[in-house]
Order: C-alpha cells, then sequence, then structure tokens
C-alpha cells in the first residue's frame, strides 16, 4: 500500500524542506520552514522528522486541539481542514493524483471560499459549474472536464467533513448528489494498425526507439501509458526504487519482468492495491512488438523497459507528451488523438476481430467476479490474451 506523503514536505529542486502552512505562518508561528537536506537519502528519517515538526506546529498553533484550522462554517475553513489535517483522504491519494487536487482546492479557495455551506443551494452550485466550464477563449469548447473535476474535489472535502462532524457538510453533501452535472461526451477518437505504424516509425526517426516499443505495447497489449514507461514519485515515497534523479525516483517496469520466454507480467499501478489480477502479456504474440525487438541487443535488455537513450533515465511525464505530440504530427494523427488512446484503440481492434468480452476483461486487467487462484488465473490472462492476438492478427491481414 503506498504511504502517504509526510506533512510539510516540500522540494527545492533537489533538496527536501519542511514548510510551515500559511495559516501557522500567519499566525506568527516561529519556524517557517527546515532545511531537510541532510536526510535526502534517508526516507525513514526524512519522514520522522515531518512528522515531528508537524506535530510541534499543530500543538503550537491549535493549542491541543486536533485540528490546525478551526471551521467557521466557509468552503475555505473546510477546503483547508480537508488540505491540511493528517488524517484526511488527502494524504491517501496517490502522488499523482494530489497535483490536480492542489490546484482545483486554490481555485475553489479563491472563487468561493467566502461562501457560507449554510447559506449556498444547488441553484448556486449550478453556476459554479457552469463558470468552472466557461473556455479561456471564445469559440473554445466548454471545460467540462474542469468543472467536474472542481466539483470531484469538492465532495471529497464534504465526505473528509462528514467524518470529522463538521456542521453542514452532511447536508451540503446531499445538495451535491442532487445537481445534475453535465457530462462528458464520450471519447470516439481510435488509432488503426497503420496508424500506430506510422507512429512507431516517427519516433524512431527521432531516435526515441524505445518510445516506439512503448506504443506497441499500449496498443497491442492494452495497457495504460503509465504501465509502460513507469512513473516518478518524491523520494517521500516508500516504494523501493534504484533510480533517483532530482529529488524524485522511479518506478515501473523493467526488463525483470520480461521473463525467458518473453511473457510480461505486472501488477497494474492503479489496482494494485486490490485484488485485481495481474497482466499477464505473451510479447511474442505481438507482431509490432516483435519488430521493435529486433531493435534491442539482448544485452541491452537490462534496467527500465522504456528509457530515454540519450539520458539513460526513464521519460518523464512531460517528455513523454512532447514527443507523443511530435510523433502524432509526422505521422498525420488529428492532434484530439492522445498517447492513451493507444490502449482503447487496441481493445477496439479486439472487439473488431471478434475477441470475446471475457477474454478483454482479462487483458485490461480487469477483476474477476468470483475469487480463483493466483495460478489460475495467470494462465487464462495469458491464454486470453494469445486468442486476442491471434484474433487481430488475422484482422489486420484481411483488412
Amino acid at each position: 500500500m503506498e504511504e502517504e506523503r509526510p506533512p510539510g514536505l516540500r522540494y527545492d529542486g533537489d533538496r527536501p524542506m519542511w514548510r510551515a502552512t500559511k495559516a501557522a505562518v500567519k499566525a506568527h508561528y516561529p519556524v517557517k520552514s527546515v532545511n531537510l537536506a541532510s536526510l535526502a537519502d534517508n526516507p525513514r528519517l526524512l519522514r520522522e522528522r515531518c512528522i515531528k515538526l508537524q506535530r510541534e506546529m499543530l500543538e503550537w498553533f491549535s493549542d491541543g486541539e486536533r485540528r490546525l484550522i478551526q471551521f467557521d462554517g466557509t468552503f475555505l475553513t473546510l477546503l483547508d481542514i480537508y488540505h491540511t489535517d493528517p488524517k484526511s483522504t488527502y494524504f491517501k491519494l496517490k502522488y499523482s493524483s494530489r497535483a490536480p487536487y492542489d490546484v482545483y482546492i486554490r481555485l475553489m479557495r479563491t472563487e468561493i471560499g467566502k461562501c457560507r455551506l449554510d447559506r449556498t443551494d444547488g441553484v448556486d452550485v449550478e453556476d459554479w459549474f457552469n463558470a468552472w466550464k466557461q473556455p479561456d477563449k471564445l469559440g473554445e469548447p466548454p471545460l467540462i472536464a474542469k468543472a467536474r473535476m472542481a466539483i470531484s474535489v469538492l465532495k471529497a472535502a464534504l465526505t473528509f467533513g462528514i467524518m470529522r462532524r463538521l456542521p453542514g457538510c452532511a447536508e451540503f453533501r446531499a445538495v451535491l448528489d442532487a445537481v445534475k452535472f453535465q457530462g462528458l461526451p464520450p471519447r470516439k477518437e481510435v488509432l488503426n494498425a497503420d496508424q500506430v505504424t506510422a507512429a512507431r516509425q516517427a519516433v524512431r526517426e527521432m531516435q526515441h526507439p524505445r518510445v516506439a516499443l512503448a506504443y506497441a505495447i499500449q496498443f497491442e497489449g492494452a495497457v495504460r501509458q503509465w504501465d509502460v514507461k513507469g512513473q516518478w514519485l518524491p523520494m517521500a515515497d516508500r516504494t523501493p526504487s534504484a533510480v533517483h534523479y532530482k529529488g524524485k525516483k522511479w518506478i515501473g517496469p523493467t526488463w525483470a519482468n520480461v521473463d525467458e520466454n518473453l511473457i510480461l507480467r505486472w501488477t497494474p499501478t492503479k489496482t494494485e492495491d486490490t485484488t485485481a489480477p495481474e497482466i499477464v502479456v505473451d510479447l511474442r504474440a505481438c507482431p509490432m512488438v516483435m519488430e521493435e525487438l529486433e531493435f534491442i541487443a539482448i544485452e541491452a535488455r537490462k534496467g527500465p523497459l522504456i528509457p530515454d537513450l540519450s539520458t539513460g533515465r526513464p521519460y518523464t511525464e512531460d517528455r513523454f507528451s512532447e514527443i507523443w505530440r511530435a510523433a502524432a504530427k509526422t505521422a498525420g494523427i488529428s492532434p484530439k488523438v492522445w498517447n492513451r488512446d493507444l490502449r482503447k484503440s487496441g481493445s477496439t481492434e479486439a472487439r473488431a476481430a471478434g475477441a470475446p468480452i471475457d477474454d478483454l476483461k482479462k487483458l485490461m486487467g480487469h477483476a474477476p467476479e468470483t475469487p480463483v487462484t493466483a495460478d489460475v488465473y495467470d494462465m487464462a490472462n495469458l491464454e486470453a490474451h494469445r486468442r486476442i492476438a491471434a484474433a487481430r492478427k488475422v484482422h489486420r491481414e484481411k483488412k
């Protein structure tokens, strides 16, 4: 299970620091920040030091109260409690999820912070939603995803408020449940095999051959992007990693996840804390993957599966996205198509090829309805992928 980030921990480049909250600083707490560079290579001591500093600040500021912020009935204090309380469900989010939550908490603190829960109704919320979905430029499509995300963060804060028995939170959570918010239209963008091949060719010409391998696995294995290229996390995360750079550590698939029979096994990051079965992909059954493996010498098959050969380190999120946009443009792929659409495109081709839904569930890593042993699932998933791969190969040849 992923450890929650130590409270107050921030990074200034490679240097870890503990920082007091804005409320504590405003109240003239004597310690605004502490340089923790000496503990950068010791996650356990770094965590313990942050917790100690946070406890001292809470004791000074709240005079023994459980919470730093005193709830006054406004959305501002509700959001601050949700964002700072060490017991908050906010700290149970994955690191990749906290960043957007931080953005929307800042947005709502500014725009609705002074509003009171007991003086706000569903009509007000509808007005907020309509304001948040307005595009940055006239004529552009509405930002429905942005507005819905803000509502989701607000619901999370209210739910934690209910846990803390804050007045009005349960009633206002019921108000939100009664409002029907505009939904997102389903994404229809998919790529065919020829487009994926063109994108692979483009990134090879851009001197990013391992990215071409990533595209092939995403498409033919119907795999999520981050389950191929991995993720960079703060050093405070306790997941073991031998890859560190600028105050962050990398976790993701390595060549150790590929056995001597070219079978790739891993547990999806989205479901690693659940009972979802391991995904198993026979790379030999994937023509595109095998084409890319021809470019990778046996002795080079070590370390992270998808490294940036120019740096020797795995790709960052921004760099991987930047390469996709350039490759898609070269390959003539619409800018509306995202890299993550490769997974959906793979499953779409599989359905067009007549793959059974049960096989697709196994391939996509969906949990079974009835429990069976891990060994049974391992074999079932492997055989499901082989059947799907064979059907897709025949489907492409027919086209």
